[in-house]
């Protein structure tokens, strides 16, 4: 198991109001996140106050998808899963950079697939992280990528035992946490869907526990 950040830069690229969020006056927070656990049009294109406010393909996962495929050795013919794929961009991503790639993703968001990249929309269904149709060991690479966070403790559990189960060489997550209480408070003020709360020592213990033995990183709300 090691850290290995891949995502950092495209987080950092976005600017964050946090006590707007909380103190908007037509979508308080509370509103919102009833709103964003929906999984439906509001959490991928309705206002951006409530969550992504718009999420369509401009290209910026091509370079996250040619960082792991060139740490993991990514080659054609190889298996890739994506276990909380939203529109699978990341996935489309990874069959430009390695042709030949075989990706499958699962979303527990039904509009997320209908609405999904039309280029591997066929391989995508709608499915639970905390129960994954797959056979053991079937992928060289299994991730999930800001989606984990989003469970309680008794899915969370069963979901680091399945992506441990269904990969074969290569495993990577990437969740949300906080070093600090400032930072603690952002992810607070920010989330929408989010239910494990975990400082880094918190997630390495539900790593251990669960025989989670993949790589991963953290996306902190500095």
């Amino acid at each position: 198991m090691a850290y290995v950040d891949f995502l950092s830069a495209i987080h950092k690229a976005t600017t964050r109001d946090y006590l707007a969020r909380v103190n908007d006056p037509e979508f308080p927070k509370a509103k919102a996140a009833a709103l964003a656990k929906q999984w439906d049009y509001d959490y991928w294109d309705g206002d951006r106050r409530i969550c992504y406010g718009g999420y369509r393909y401009d290209g910026r996962w091509a370079k996250v998808a040619k960082m792991m495929a060139d740490h993991y050795g990514i080659k054609p013919g190889d298996r890739i899963l994506d276990v909380g794929c939203g529109k699978a961009f990341l996935l489309y991503d990874f069959t430009q950079v390695v042709p030949g790639v075989e990706v499958t993703g699962i979303d527990i968001s039904s509009y997320a697939i209908a609405n999904a990249k039309e280029e591997v929309r066929d391989r995508l269904q709608v499915g639970n992280a905390s129960s994954l149709p797959f056979a053991d060991g079937q992928f060289d690479l299994v991730f999930s990528i800001n989606t984990l966070h989003n469970l309680p403790c008794y899915a969370l559990d069963k979901a680091l035992r399945e992506m441990q189960r269904v990969g074969k060489s290569h495993r990577y997550i990437c969740v949300e946490s906080y070093r600090t209480e400032e930072e603690k408070a952002n992810l607070l003020y920010w989330q929408v869907t989010c239910e494990a709360f975990n400082s880094p020592e918190e997630w390495q213990w539900w790593f251990e526990t669960t025989g989670y033995t993949g790589d991963h990183s953290f996306i902190y709300f500095e």
